[in-house]
């Protein structure tokens, strides 16, 4: 860790074709049309988070979180998803990168990669590793992580409630280089 800022959890984030803002209330009505979608959530423990009802709640969360940042398409300017930082569940080193999700348009190419590349490189300059909490069962994003290096921590296996249901979890974590 080099800086001693006290972290910023919501900064803005630009790359090559995203860029990753502070979620605000306005973003409702633009991040929930792309949440609505069914098939974003299939293989996702909250499986039913497409429902306005239930996305409410997530939205609240995300934003009373203080870490949440939208997803825009650089291009187009359209929001095409959100992720979000905190340190709630994690150890004093770590900060957690989670709650990611994109516009199917947006799956299978660089995309992820490159959102999650700018939000860790932010991250690691004040903690020595990002981590993820992934639903054991959520294959398409257990894939995603261990395509951009996420070392599965096998000894950390967390059980979060999920619709009720309980839903176990494996964390992923990409470390500070040893200087």
């Amino acid at each position: 860790m080099t800086d001693t800022t006290p972290f910023d959890s919501q900064p803005t984030l630009t790359g090559p074709t995203v860029t990753l803002s502070p979620l605000r209330a306005e973003d409702w009505d633009a991040l929930f049309a792309v949440a609505a979608d069914p098939l974003i959530w299939a293989v996702h423990p909250a499986h039913d988070r497409w429902q306005e009802p239930v996305f409410r709640r997530f939205f609240a969360d995300a934003m009373a979180s203080g870490g949440c940042l939208i997803i825009r398409d650089n291009a187009t300017g359209a929001v095409i998803g959100s992720s979000r930082y905190d340190r709630t569940r994690v150890e004093p080193d770590e900060v957690e990168i989670g709650w990611t999700f994109l516009a199917r348009a947006y799956w299978g190419g660089a995309t992820n990669r490159e959102i999650k590349t700018l939000m860790i490189a932010h991250a690691l300059r004040w903690f020595n590793a990002a981590v993820f909490m992934v639903g054991e069962t959520n294959i398409r994003s257990r894939r995603a992580m261990e395509k951009i290096g996420g070392e599965l921590l096998p000894c950390r296996t967390p059980v979060f409630d999920m619709a009720g249901t309980p839903s176990p979890h494996v964390i992923y974590a990409i470390r500070q280089p040893l200087a």
